[in-house]
């Protein structure tokens, strides 16, 4: 990854305004998710993560309550700089700190070979979610 690139963590109340704006543009515009299922009113209750290079915010993940890692986006002219990488390896961190034994994760599919090479192992049916594709996939994080 890029050295200028920082990994912010915080809440909802701390980051929402910036990454609601990075998931507007990837999910909504980009891959047409719909309003209604990106908005899942679960956003105040996760740990939020942010990719910034100087003052631009670049992508943006989160982690639910129950060690699940979601929302993963990394804006398009950022893509291939180690972001998501970045991002995840953040998330899992903060999963481990909080004690959980395992993250988990629903991957769209042409994403799975990204997670695979971060640890996940994807188990279980392709599903569709918002008109796309994904598996779900875990990584334990014992060892």
């Amino acid at each position: 990854m890029e050295e200028n690139i920082v990994i912010r963590e915080g809440s909802w109340a701390e980051l929402g305004e910036t990454a609601s704006e990075i998931r507007r543009v990837v999910f909504i515009e980009e891959q047409q998710v719909p309003l209604e299922e990106e908005w899942d009113g679960r956003d105040s209750e996760c740990r939020h993560f942010l990719a910034v290079r100087g003052e631009m915010a670049l992508g943006t993940a989160r982690l639910l309550p129950d060690g699940h890692i979601g929302r993963v986006a990394v804006l398009r002219e950022a893509r291939g700089l180690g972001i998501g990488v970045a991002l995840m390896q953040a998330a899992i961190a903060s999963a481990r700190r909080l004690g959980h034994a395992q993250v988990e994760l629903a991957a769209q599919t042409h994403a799975l070979a990204f997670y695979e090479n971060l640890g996940f192992t994807a188990f279980g049916e392709v599903f569709m979610d918002a008109g796309i594709p994904h598996r779900n996939m875990r990584l334990s994080l014992h060892g």
